[in-house]
């Protein structure tokens, strides 16, 4: 009879704790959203400091740009003045996806925004610091519908050429 009972505890307990690790999952995708809806909010409103306490000391955002990959700190330098002028960006996300880890310590994203550039994509990853959710990389990436590829390639030619030879002769 003890081992029914054992058994019948041990699977009552798997059970629950089996229930218990999806609702975890859940919560963290939901806080996660709500992470990334504040970031737009703090950018829409200019709150500087709002937005980035989001962010985790040690993090990287990578913007459109192929020469914008900054750490926080030079993130800051760079947004500081947009912020001043009450003018930083406005992006309202339309299409979202998330993915958590199993530990529920990290978390994926990638979303579909309207922005002031028409779409673009942001993706990127948060971690769990201290109980807080943080953005350790975010990327800002445009899109370019497939129909029109070739005249951006066109019209990005004469500023980028310059700089894949310049990366080309630092990596040879």
């Amino acid at each position: 009879m003890n081992r029914i009972a054992f058994a019948l505890f041990f699977l009552v307990l798997s059970t629950a704790l089996g229930a218990q690790q999806k609702l975890p999952d859940s919560e963290a995708k939901e806080q996660v959203g709500e992470i990334l809806d504040r970031l737009n909010q703090y950018a829409h409103t200019t709150d500087f400091d709002s937005y980035f306490s989001l962010f985790a000391d040690q993090s990287t955002f990578v913007g459109t740009d192929a020469t914008e990959v900054w750490n926080k700190q030079e993130f800051m330098e760079y947004a500081r003045p947009h912020f001043k002028k009450g003018k930083a960006w406005s992006f309202t996300s339309l299409k979202r996806n998330i993915v958590v880890s199993h530990d529920t310590r990290y978390a994926w994203f990638n979303e579909l925004l309207s922005t002031q550039m028409l779409l673009c994509r942001g993706s990127g990853i948060l971690e769990k610091i201290n109980g807080t959710w943080q953005i350790r990389q975010y990327v800002l990436s445009m899109t370019i519908p497939n129909e029109v590829v070739s005249q951006v390639v066109e019209g990005k030619k004469a500023l980028e050429e310059p700089l894949i030879e310049n990366l080309n002769q630092k990596t040879h």
